[in-house]
């Protein structure tokens, strides 16, 4: 029905013919002549109807924006004052010589090149909201993404291998969304959260190279960078160490950033350890384009008469950590006070803080609630190992670790994108060396950091049975511009050692055997030894393409509460699908 596509048209076309299809982008009248912007895939490209032509000047007359149209025509210059340098077409315009409307278009629910529409508009008619520009070059960029990821891999002796959809519920952290059976009543199939078990069994099956574009699902609350079915990069190897499965995806992350993007990652990655990454920055996922950290002060308010910081410094599980912002003191006092409001909503019960106005005058320079509780040495001691200058503002944090570390690693990064702080371009980290489990409070009990089947370092196997609070684990994180990209680890491949780390979940023999039975059937038939890693595509595509939400990178997006508003799902099924499934509602539910 074409002879070329509308964006690829440029002077090189002068003179030939051709034929078009698209849609009408925006309509013009200029006094017996009619304009047409036609889009397809490609672009635009400006079309023109003569009034000489009196059949189709007159069916012009009658064309209304998102009308489907097909034309023939010849390509010629645009007038003298007309070309638009924006466009690749924008030299050459279409005169019209053969017009067929395709299809016809209601009025829009908005503008396609409205800057500012509503995102539950967007949602409800998706299908236009796809048409817009940004949409159209946001899943292009996707594409080129998985595209290249894929071509790496498969350079490299990657086989794709897909996973069931339908499996087996087995406890990963999230909520898994059940599916129930017909033919087999009373039980229930779970979507994936991830294809972990499937990939090491792979592994056991002597593939030893896998990877997989993977649908997975989590039945949790969700925020700008989740869905309920999201899709990662899944990729497991046999035989390898961390350093093999670090290496080669910090290859395909700077293949992939210099063919999309024409971006130079770093070569190579820095690293740095769990523990480092927590005392410094109080996250596992630092932006390293923010120069703002955390100092700890607790050993220096030990013996301090004021118990909101000798308390948490004398206690185990407390911290005490200075925030440093350069040239803060000029914050305003409404200013901190939105700051304190801000740490409140990870837990801080305040934020002291010191203006630094003369630090050479000690005490007489500073100003802040606080220093009447605080000697002059410890005053003198907190400035120097902050490195405080004049006209600076310290935060403190107080409290269990955990709540200092979550109420001053946020403020960091709140305070680094409110005052611009952050440096430019792409910095990625590969965070290592992290705890195997953590305290679970609510549970009390162990719980595991990544994931159960995590490989515990070989200097820390020996504590599984004593003491498995202090093993460290075979995981790496792959951040980047404080997001967490990708997460892997080396694999327990031994029956005996993944009986030990259930042992120390609290998981007891019975319960491992119903929920992972197969998997420790398969460590005892030869498993080698296996590692990989999973990367969030959605967020991936998000950072790349610039936007603020990952609903803007996936082509059907659920909204924050789980919901499609294009289709209405989820939406009431009928009685009989209910009786076929044995499942009898304890109440009517009314379909909103």
């Amino acid at each position: 029905m074409r002879s070329i596509y509308c964006g690829q048209l440029n002077a090189d076309h002068i003179d030939q013919s051709v034929e078009l299809c698209g849609w009408v982008h925006r309509r013009r009248d200029h006094g017996g002549v009619i304009f047409v912007d036609l889009r397809d895939r490609k672009g635009l490209v400006q079309v023109v109807f003569d009034p000489d032509d009196a059949a189709i000047f007159t069916a012009a007359e009658h064309l209304r924006g998102e009308y489907v149209l097909q034309i023939s025509g010849k390509v010629r210059h645009r007038p003298e004052g007309t070309v638009n340098p924006q466009l690749p077409s924008g030299e050459i315009e279409v005169l019209v010589k053969g017009l067929s409307i395709l299809n016809r278009s209601d009025a829009l629910p908005f503008q396609l090149d409205e800057a500012d529409v509503g995102e539950e508009v967007r949602l409800r008619h998706r299908y236009l909201d796809l048409r817009r520009d940004t949409m159209q070059k946001n899943m292009r960029l996707r594409h080129a993404l998985t595209r290249n990821l894929r071509r790496y891999l498969e350079d490299r002796e990657f086989i794709e291998i897909e996973t069931p959809v339908l499996t087996k519920s087995t406890p990963e952290g999230a909520r898994d969304y059940l599916v129930p059976s017909r033919t087999h009543l009373g039980h229930f199939f779970a979507l994936p959260q991830s294809p972990q078990l499937f990939k090491q069994l792979l592994m056991v099956a002597g593939f030893e190279r896998y990877f997989q574009i993977a649908r997975c699902f989590r039945d949790e609350d969700l925020r700008a960078d989740r869905q309920p079915e999201f899709t990662q990069l899944d990729v497991e190897m046999s035989f390898v160490d961390e350093e093999d499965v670090m290496s080669l995806m910090e290859g395909m992350l700077r293949d992939v950033f210099k063919n999309v993007l024409e971006v130079a990652l770093p070569d190579p990655f820095p690293r740095m350890s769990y523990a480092e990454a927590i005392s410094r920055y109080g996250s596992d996922r630092p932006d390293l384009r923010n120069p703002l950290e955390l100092v700890d002060v607790g050993d220096l308010m030990a013996a301090v008469e004021f118990k909101v910081f000798a308390g948490p410094a004398n206690s185990p599980g407390g911290r005490v950590a200075a925030l440093r912002l350069p040239q803060g003191s000029a914050l305003s006092r409404q200013a901190i006070d939105g700051y304190t409001d801000f740490v409140a909503q990870y837990g801080a019960k305040g934020l002291a803080y010191i203006k630094v106005n003369e630090v050479a005058k000690g005490r007489e320079g500073l100003q802040s609630p606080i220093l009447k509780f605080l000697p002059d040495d410890v005053i003198a001691s907190i400035m120097g190992r902050c490195a405080a200058e004049d006209g600076d503002l310290v935060f403190f944090g107080a409290d269990k670790a955990r709540i200092v570390n979550d109420a001053l690693g946020a403020l960091r990064d709140r305070l680094a994108a409110d005052l611009g702080l952050l440096k430019e371009g792409w910095w990625p980290l590969w965070v290592v060396e992290f705890p195997m489990f953590e305290y679970d409070e609510k549970a009390k009990r162990l719980q595991a950091l990544h994931h159960p089947f995590t490989a515990p370092a070989d200097s820390s196997v020996d504590r599984l049975d004593s003491d498995p609070a202090e093993v460290l684990s075979r995981a790496y994180d792959i951040v980047l511009n404080g997001s967490e990209i990708g997460g892997g680890s080396i694999r327990i491949h031994q029956s005996g050692i993944q009986q030990k780390v259930f042992a120390a979940l609290g998981i007891d023999a019975q319960e491992a055997r119903q929920k992972f039975g197969f998997l420790l059937d398969a460590l005892k038939y030869g498993a080698p030894p296996h590692g990989g890693i999973a990367f969030g595509l959605d967020r991936i595509a998000a950072m790349m393409t610039g936007v603020a939400s990952i609903r803007d990178v996936i082509a059907f997006p659920k909204t924050q509460k789980a919901s499609c508003l294009m289709t209405e799902a989820p939406s009431v099924v009928d009685d009989t699908q209910l009786r076929d499934l044995n499942i009898k509602l304890r109440k009517p539910i009314k379909d909103d």
